[in-house]
Protein backbone atom coordinates (compact mmCIF):
# COMPACT_ATOMS: atom_id res chain seq x y z
CA UNK A 1 0.00 0.00 0.00
CA UNK A 2 1.40 3.38 -1.02
CA UNK A 3 1.92 5.98 1.68
CA UNK A 4 0.40 9.41 0.91
CA UNK A 5 2.94 12.22 0.34
CA UNK A 6 3.60 14.16 3.49
CA UNK A 7 3.16 17.94 3.17
CA UNK A 8 5.69 19.98 5.10
CA UNK A 9 4.85 23.58 6.07
CA UNK A 10 6.99 26.43 7.37
CA UNK A 11 8.09 26.03 10.95
CA UNK A 12 7.84 28.83 13.48
CA UNK A 13 11.62 29.15 13.63
CA UNK A 14 11.87 29.53 9.84
CA UNK A 15 9.15 32.18 9.90
CA UNK A 16 10.92 34.15 12.63
CA UNK A 17 14.21 33.99 10.73
CA UNK A 18 12.52 35.23 7.55
CA UNK A 19 10.89 38.15 9.42
CA UNK A 20 14.22 39.13 11.00
CA UNK A 21 16.00 39.07 7.63
CA UNK A 22 13.26 41.22 6.08
CA UNK A 23 13.49 43.65 8.99
CA UNK A 24 17.26 44.00 8.60
CA UNK A 25 16.92 44.56 4.84
CA UNK A 26 14.23 47.21 5.34
CA UNK A 27 16.34 48.98 7.98
CA UNK A 28 19.27 49.08 5.58
CA UNK A 29 17.11 50.39 2.73
CA UNK A 30 15.25 53.04 4.79
CA UNK A 31 17.95 55.78 4.59
CA UNK A 32 18.31 55.37 0.82
CA UNK A 33 14.55 55.43 0.38
CA UNK A 34 14.31 58.58 2.51
CA UNK A 35 17.01 60.26 0.41
CA UNK A 36 15.17 59.28 -2.77
CA UNK A 37 11.89 60.74 -1.47
CA UNK A 38 13.58 64.01 -0.49
CA UNK A 39 15.35 64.24 -3.85
CA UNK A 40 12.07 63.65 -5.65
CA UNK A 41 10.38 66.44 -3.70
CA UNK A 42 13.24 68.82 -4.44
CA UNK A 43 13.02 68.08 -8.16
CA UNK A 44 9.23 68.42 -8.15
CA UNK A 45 9.49 71.81 -6.42
CA UNK A 46 12.22 73.01 -8.78
CA UNK A 47 10.34 71.84 -11.87
CA UNK A 48 7.17 73.55 -10.63
CA UNK A 49 8.98 76.87 -10.21
CA UNK A 50 10.78 76.45 -13.53
CA UNK A 51 7.43 75.92 -15.25
CA UNK A 52 5.97 78.98 -13.50
CA UNK A 53 8.86 81.20 -14.54
CA UNK A 54 8.77 79.98 -18.13
CA UNK A 55 5.01 80.53 -18.21
CA UNK A 56 5.44 84.09 -16.90
CA UNK A 57 8.05 84.86 -19.55
CA UNK A 58 5.92 83.34 -22.29
CA UNK A 59 2.87 85.36 -21.23
CA UNK A 60 4.96 88.55 -21.13
CA UNK A 61 6.10 88.11 -24.73
CA UNK A 62 2.67 86.97 -25.92
CA UNK A 63 0.88 89.90 -24.29
CA UNK A 64 3.74 92.33 -24.94
CA UNK A 65 3.50 93.57 -21.37
CA UNK A 66 5.15 93.00 -18.00
CA UNK A 67 4.26 89.75 -16.26
CA UNK A 68 5.47 88.85 -12.79
CA UNK A 69 6.39 85.59 -11.02
CA UNK A 70 6.09 85.90 -7.24
CA UNK A 71 6.84 83.72 -4.22
CA UNK A 72 4.33 84.15 -1.39
CA UNK A 73 3.97 82.92 2.18
CA UNK A 74 0.59 81.38 1.33
CA UNK A 75 -2.12 81.53 -1.30
CA UNK A 76 -4.90 82.90 0.88
CA UNK A 77 -6.01 86.31 2.12
CA UNK A 78 -3.05 86.53 4.54
CA UNK A 79 -0.31 86.12 1.92
CA UNK A 80 2.80 88.27 1.70
CA UNK A 81 5.84 88.22 -0.56
CA UNK A 82 8.55 85.80 0.54
CA UNK A 83 12.02 84.65 -0.48
CA UNK A 84 11.70 81.35 1.40
CA UNK A 85 8.42 79.86 0.20
CA UNK A 86 7.52 77.34 -2.47
CA UNK A 87 4.08 78.89 -3.04
CA UNK A 88 4.04 80.91 -6.24
CA UNK A 89 1.75 82.81 -8.56
CA UNK A 90 1.98 84.63 -11.88
CA UNK A 91 0.17 87.91 -12.50
CA UNK A 92 0.14 90.80 -14.96
CA UNK A 93 1.82 94.00 -13.79
CA UNK A 94 -0.52 96.99 -14.01
CA UNK A 95 -0.52 100.64 -12.98
CA UNK A 96 -3.65 100.05 -10.94
CA UNK A 97 -3.46 101.00 -7.26
CA UNK A 98 -4.62 97.46 -6.46
CA UNK A 99 -1.80 95.86 -8.42
CA UNK A 100 -0.22 94.12 -5.41
CA UNK A 101 -1.22 90.52 -4.71
CA UNK A 102 -0.37 90.76 -1.02
CA UNK A 103 -3.37 89.72 1.12
CA UNK A 104 -5.18 88.87 -2.13
CA UNK A 105 -3.53 85.69 -3.36
CA UNK A 106 -6.90 83.94 -3.18
CA UNK A 107 -8.42 86.30 -5.76
CA UNK A 108 -10.15 84.60 -8.68
CA UNK A 109 -7.76 84.40 -11.66
CA UNK A 110 -8.70 87.08 -14.18
CA UNK A 111 -7.21 88.86 -17.19
CA UNK A 112 -9.08 92.07 -16.43
CA UNK A 113 -9.66 92.39 -12.68
CA UNK A 114 -6.75 93.36 -10.39
CA UNK A 115 -4.55 91.77 -9.20
CA UNK A 116 -4.81 90.00 -12.58
CA UNK A 117 -3.62 86.61 -11.40
CA UNK A 118 -2.96 84.16 -14.24
CA UNK A 119 -1.75 81.04 -12.45
CA UNK A 120 -1.03 79.80 -8.92
CA UNK A 121 0.69 76.78 -7.42
CA UNK A 122 0.71 75.69 -3.77
CA UNK A 123 3.84 74.41 -2.04
CA UNK A 124 1.84 71.48 -0.68
CA UNK A 125 1.52 70.07 -4.19
CA UNK A 126 5.19 69.10 -4.27
CA UNK A 127 5.57 67.85 -0.69
CA UNK A 128 7.02 68.99 2.62
CA UNK A 129 10.53 69.07 4.07
CA UNK A 130 11.87 71.40 1.37
CA UNK A 131 13.67 74.72 1.94
CA UNK A 132 13.58 77.54 -0.62
CA UNK A 133 16.09 80.40 -0.64
CA UNK A 134 15.52 82.95 -3.39
CA UNK A 135 17.54 86.02 -4.27
CA UNK A 136 14.29 87.90 -4.84
CA UNK A 137 10.63 87.34 -3.98
CA UNK A 138 9.60 88.35 -7.50
CA UNK A 139 10.84 88.24 -11.07
CA UNK A 140 9.31 90.53 -13.69
CA UNK A 141 9.59 89.88 -17.42
CA UNK A 142 8.91 92.53 -20.08
CA UNK A 143 7.42 92.16 -23.56
CA UNK A 144 10.82 91.08 -24.92
CA UNK A 145 11.11 88.33 -22.31
CA UNK A 146 13.90 90.13 -20.48
CA UNK A 147 14.13 90.74 -16.74
CA UNK A 148 12.90 94.08 -15.44
CA UNK A 149 15.00 95.53 -12.58
CA UNK A 150 13.09 95.83 -9.31
CA UNK A 151 13.57 99.06 -7.37
CA UNK A 152 15.87 100.21 -5.94
CA UNK A 153 18.00 98.28 -8.45
CA UNK A 154 18.58 100.10 -11.72
CA UNK A 155 19.76 97.09 -13.71
CA UNK A 156 18.68 93.45 -13.83
CA UNK A 157 21.05 90.81 -12.49
CA UNK A 158 21.20 87.05 -12.14
CA UNK A 159 18.64 85.79 -9.62
CA UNK A 160 19.04 82.36 -8.04
CA UNK A 161 16.49 80.19 -6.27
CA UNK A 162 18.02 77.34 -4.27
CA UNK A 163 15.90 74.31 -3.37
CA UNK A 164 17.38 72.17 -0.59
CA UNK A 165 16.14 69.73 2.07
CA UNK A 166 15.20 70.69 5.62
CA UNK A 167 18.00 69.84 8.06
CA UNK A 168 16.07 66.80 9.28
CA UNK A 169 15.69 65.44 5.74
CA UNK A 170 19.31 65.26 4.64
CA UNK A 171 22.27 67.23 3.32
CA UNK A 172 23.12 68.39 -0.19
CA UNK A 173 25.84 66.57 -2.13
CA UNK A 174 27.75 69.87 -2.38
CA UNK A 175 27.97 69.88 1.44
CA UNK A 176 29.04 66.27 1.72
CA UNK A 177 25.58 64.71 1.89
CA UNK A 178 23.63 62.44 -0.43
CA UNK A 179 20.71 64.62 -1.53
CA UNK A 180 20.82 66.14 -5.01
CA UNK A 181 19.90 69.78 -4.49
CA UNK A 182 18.89 72.08 -7.33
CA UNK A 183 19.08 75.74 -8.27
CA UNK A 184 17.07 77.85 -10.70
CA UNK A 185 18.90 80.78 -12.29
CA UNK A 186 17.25 83.65 -14.16
CA UNK A 187 19.69 85.86 -16.06
CA UNK A 188 19.12 89.51 -17.06
CA UNK A 189 18.13 88.42 -20.56
CA UNK A 190 15.29 86.41 -19.08
CA UNK A 191 16.76 82.95 -19.71
CA UNK A 192 15.55 80.51 -17.05
CA UNK A 193 17.43 77.30 -16.34
CA UNK A 194 17.64 74.64 -13.65
CA UNK A 195 21.08 73.43 -12.59
CA UNK A 196 22.91 71.27 -10.06
CA UNK A 197 25.28 73.22 -7.74
CA UNK A 198 27.28 70.03 -7.08
CA UNK A 199 27.91 69.18 -10.75
CA UNK A 200 31.39 69.60 -12.19
CA UNK A 201 31.96 72.69 -14.35
CA UNK A 202 32.25 70.47 -17.42
CA UNK A 203 28.80 68.98 -16.78
CA UNK A 204 25.95 70.54 -18.80
CA UNK A 205 23.87 70.56 -15.58
CA UNK A 206 26.46 72.62 -13.69
CA UNK A 207 25.54 76.04 -12.35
Amino acid sequence: MLNPMRQRGVTLIELVVAVVIMGVMMAMAAPSFGTWITGTRIRSTAESMLAGLQYARSEATTRNTQVRFQLTTSLDATCALSTSSANWLVDVVTTDANDSVETRCNATPSDTVAPTILQVRAAAETGSGIVVAAGSSQIIFNGLGRQVPIAPATAAANVSIDITPATTRGTCVASGGKVTCLRIVINPGGLVRMCNPAAASSDPQAC
